[in-house]
């Protein structure tokens, strides 16, 4: 890849959205903190710095060593970056008198510059910083102000470094795009060429070369990646892929048989395994989410071990990761804190002697789904919401029984079939069912029952990182209430999760 964008991340909440918007752009790019600047910077044309949550003004603020980079590549210095540039190179950066936070107007914008190239005076901005740059560094020509901000843009004469105080990669920013295209295209000369089928081709093509005539085995869950990842290393390397799909006992209704009929159809060499009871007995009597989670994983490394080893010389194992994964392993401040642990991150036990391949480890998750497209991948598979690891374990809230993952696959069924009647499905990212650990009095059939509550959960989000619960139409809420009280012997009250992430989780565990 000659035509990368290098982003340097300063710890923005922004950072991934930065190369979310140079990706839409077909431009491929690259994340990497600030003080680890790639040693080769040859493959690279541009370079975008992040914003951050420090002062420039700061004793601990992040202090780059940009000398490989200035001067040599065109640079984009977003909020931070613009701050940074003004500090320490001859500007004066003060806190604001008021928290420079929101929508905001260009009012003036320069005339005949690249970089504001079809943009006009009055476009809205994003603002999001509490310092503001009252004097502009050496050799600053000044770009654009705003009607509170005077230094809303600049660039530096001599070199092709420019500088903005405002988020274009925010969808508040309505021209944000526009000018990424100026910087990256016009002015950087970017090739846009990061397309679906020019990753499938690079990517086949490295794995051919990569794994030759090795064996491959691939744990496939029924979701996009996982299949996306077996659909790509089956053009690569055909019949030395061996998948293997696990019924951990914590799936969806019917999922395990109607998952397996799917594969059956893409020619993948897949084996069904139904683990069910293994995983079940290894959950007994344990509650704790994280304690969960622990089981489910060494209970899949278990199963998974034992069915590898029925293939034999078995070299890599191929795993469904993705760029936002990698991303946190190697943030600014490291590894993220853990909020809940992956059963498939973090890595293999000693004793599985396999090297791991990660064919999509770059790519977003609505990469995933546009890359899986040009496979030819059936859209209703593609279009599937996302599914935790450990299945309906962590949305059973308490102990695990076989009991507890009947009444929640049924509910769940319910649920997730009417979102589909009504049309609904493929407006929502992410639809489940919980089962709390609570019962509630009811009246049914002139009886008094006391029976469990279940809660029904449903977000949009582009990656999950973050989500708003979804304004479901009354009536269907209520016709799935009545449904599932009628339908699921056990459940007398259904309620409706209406918390957006953050505060809470998608999951409730």
């Amino acid at each position: 890849m000659q035509n990368n964008v290098l982003i340097l991340d300063f710890g923005s909440q922004y950072t991934q959205l930065i190369a979310r918007r140079v990706r839409e752009l077909n431009i491929y790019c690259e994340i990497h903190p600030f003080h680890k600047v790639p040693d080769d910077l040859s493959g690279f044309k541009a370079v975008i710095l992040s914003g951050s949550p420090f002062s420039v003004r700061a004793e601990d603020a992040p202090h780059p060593d940009l000398s490989k980079i200035r001067g040599k590549l065109p640079i984009l210095a977003v909020c931070y970056g613009a701050q940074y540039f003004a500090h320490f190179h001859g500007g004066k950066v003060e806190p604001s008198e008021t928290r420079e936070y929101g929508r905001a107007n260009l009012s003036v914008i320069k005339d005949k510059e690249p970089l504001f190239e079809n943009i006009l005076e009055n476009s809205q901005v994003w603002m999001s910083h509490s310092d503001t740059i009252r004097d502009l560094p050496e050799n600053a020509v000044r770009l654009a102000s705003t009607t509170d901000i005077l230094n809303a843009a600049y660039r530096i004469e001599g070199e092709q470094t420019f500088a903005i105080q405002f988020h274009p990669e925010v969808y508040h920013s309505t021209d944000g795009k526009q000018l990424l295209e100026n910087f990256l295209v016009r002015i950087s000369g970017v090739e846009q060429s990061w397309t679906p089928g020019a990753f499938v081709d690079l990517t086949v093509s490295e794995l051919q070369e990569k794994i030759g005539d090795a064996k491959v085995v691939l744990g496939l869950s029924g979701g996009v990646d996982s299949t996306v990842a077996a659909v790509l290393l089956n053009q690569a390397i055909g019949k030395n892929l061996y998948c293997i799909f696990v019924n951990n006992g914590l799936l969806r209704k019917g999922e395990f048989e109607s998952v397996l009929h799917q594969y059956k159809d893409m020619g993948l060499n897949v084996k069904g395994v139904d683990a069910s009871v293994r995983f079940l007995d290894a959950l007994a009597g344990i509650s704790d989410p994280e304690l969960k989670r622990k089981a489910i994983g060494n209970t899949f490394i278990e199963v998974f071990d034992d069915e590898a080893h029925e293939i034999t010389e078995v070299t890599y194992l191929a795993q469904g990761t993705i760029y936002p994964d990698v991303i946190e392993s190697v943030s600014v401040n490291g590894p993220s804190v853990t909020i809940k642990s992956h059963h498939n991150v973090g890595g293999l036990p000693d004793f599985m002697k396999l090297k791991v391949v990660e064919p999509l480890r770059m790519l977003f998750k609505d990469e995933v789904r546009r890359v899986g497209k040009e496979l030819g991948i059936d859209p209703e598979l593609l279009g599937r919401h996302p599914f935790p690891g450990p299945g309906l374990a962590i949305r059973i809230l308490g102990d695990i029984t076989a009991e507890k993952v009947r009444i929640l696959q049924e509910v769940d069924h319910i649920f997730v079939q009417g979102l589909r009647d009504w049309m609904l499905y493929d407006k929502v990212w992410q639809a489940g069912a919980i089962l709390l650990p609570v019962q509630s009095v009811g009246v049914m059939g002139d009886e008094r029952t006391y029976e469990q509550v279940v809660a029904l959960r449903a977000v949009e989000s582009t990656d999950g990182m973050t989500a708003d619960w979804v304004n479901l139409p009354y009536e269907f809420l209520q016709k799935t209430s009545n449904t599932i009280i009628n339908r699921v012997k056990g459940v007398n009250r259904v309620v409706y999760d209406i918390s957006s992430k953050p505060p809470a989780t998608i999951e409730w565990e």
